[in-house]
């Protein structure tokens, strides 16, 4: 199975009952004849999954809803930390650390199109991500605890205007040798079942506050928002340039990928819109993308504090984008007035401490509606089945004439029950079908 990339002629190598790939110049990433074998399995159950009715049907759902077109709410479950109690380490069969990483990859697809049957469609390419390195906005940080998974708070090091010159805009140095290694080893293991394909995620969220509690820590946040807030802007201001400048690398050496198909935008949704194809550019831009700003770190301070001293940095960055997600686990029912100004807003985060009343009035069909139930449901052996049904069913007789996404995530554990995820997307299936029958 040879191959071209830039290192040269991929190879297959046989040694007794193993067959590695190796490029001329690097002997580092391989894997055995019998994880390819496991691969390709996997791999072919992926792909006729991605051409079934049924997925093709759930991706003109998600173009739809997108455009403001669906009236029935759509759902979407990413187990994120639960994932590893869904698929374990000691059920995995590969043995090679790369061909591990992407069985897992592969074993999720099949969980989401035989088990989970929620919204999300399985798609047909196979997804490599950029190997690179990139510099920190200081040259090092401190955390206090966090050990074992636990809380930590930031011992920021950033104190004072002065401080800020120490702040640097950090830099990307991408290994392409790396990169088109991984493509090819994936062109020879998954060709004619699945396509790979380069795609660069290079961040989640533009919100900067996140940066910010970083470098001055989340206490002292709050107490320079009261006492300093020229410090607070001076911050935020080259947090923004840091921003801007990072987008317009990317942008120019081409390292942007699109993200307006399967790719998870905003805190929860799929990005399948066709207001944002780019098949008549030559280049992608971030006029061709989603957006996506949130600030979670400034939850509990004042809608005018925000509106001054935060919402100004994110609205530069926001403008770049051809549509936007705003909103995560902060509550926006207090600050819709201010976010509502973000040119192109199409997606809101309803998170599970927001008002989803007042939100449902506020966004109307005008936005998406993303609500983002409890996740702390499923965070039991067994859930009451009754209390989600309860609740679920409260949420949709109020937001019937909203454009709706329901998005479990946020998930530290399920409970050590994948049934839980399962059970719980069925639920809210039959709970949607009883009322928009």
């Amino acid at each position: 199975m040879p191959a071209i990339n830039a290192t040269g002629v991929w190879t297959e190598v046989n040694y007794g009952q193993k067959t590695i790939f190796a490029s001329a110049q690097s002997e580092e990433l391989f894997m055995s004849r019998q994880d390819i074998d496991i691969l390709r399995h996997l791999a072919e159950k992926v792909s006729k999954l991605s051409q079934s009715s049924e997925n093709i049907t759930k991706k003109d759902l998600w173009y739809e809803h997108n455009s403001l077109k669906t009236k029935k709410p759509l759902i979407f479950c990413d187990p994120e930390n639960g994932w590893n109690e869904i698929i374990l380490s000691d059920d995995l069969n590969c043995r090679s650390p790369l061909a591990r990483r992407w069985e897992i990859i592969l074993l999720k697809e099949i969980f989401y199109g035989e088990k989970l049957k929620d919204d999300k469609p399985i798609e047909i390419y196979f997804d490599i991500g950029y190997t690179y390195k990139e510099t920190d906005w200081i040259s090092s940080r401190s955390i206090r605890g966090g050990l074992d998974g636990g809380s930590y708070v930031w011992d920021g090091k950033i104190k004072s205007i002065e401080d800020i010159e120490m702040i640097n805009y950090p830099t990307i140095d991408i290994d392409y040798k790396t990169t088109l290694e991984n493509l090819n080893i994936a062109s020879n293991v998954f060709k004619d079942l699945l396509i790979p394909r380069i795609k660069g995620q290079w961040w989640w969220s533009l919100g900067l506050t996140i940066d910010l509690v970083g470098l001055i820590g989340l206490e002292n946040m709050f107490f320079q928002l009261i006492d300093n807030g020229e410090f607070i802007k001076k911050v935020l201001e080259k947090l923004r340039d840091g921003w801007i400048k990072k987008i317009n690398f990317l942008q120019n050496s081409k390292l942007l990928s699109n993200n307006n198909d399967d790719s998870y935008v905003g805190s929860g949704g799929l990005g399948y819109c066709k207001e944002l194809d780019n098949s008549e550019d030559s280049i992608i831009t971030t006029k061709n993308l989603w957006g996506f700003a949130e600030s979670q770190e400034t939850g509990q301070v004042s809608p005018e504090m925000f509106k001054e001293f935060v919402f100004p940095f994110q609205l530069e960055l926001l403008k770049l984008f051809g549509l936007n997600c705003y909103g995560c686990c902060e509550p926006l029912d207090k600050r819709w007035h201010v976010i509502k100004q973000i040119p192109n807003l199409r997606r809101v985060s309803v998170s599970n401490w927001a008002d989803y009343r007042k939100m449902s009035e506020y966004l109307e069909d005008k936005y998406i509606f993303s609500y983002k139930p409890s996740p702390t449901d499923l965070a039991v052996s067994s859930i009451n089945k009754d209390y989600i049904r309860k609740n679920i069913r409260n949420f949709l007789e109020v937001t019937k004439g909203n454009i709706v996404e329901i998005i479990m995530k946020d998930n530290h554990t399920i409970g050590k029950n994948p049934q839980n995820v399962v059970d719980w997307v069925k639920i809210v299936r039959e709970e949607i079908n009883k009322l928009y029958e």
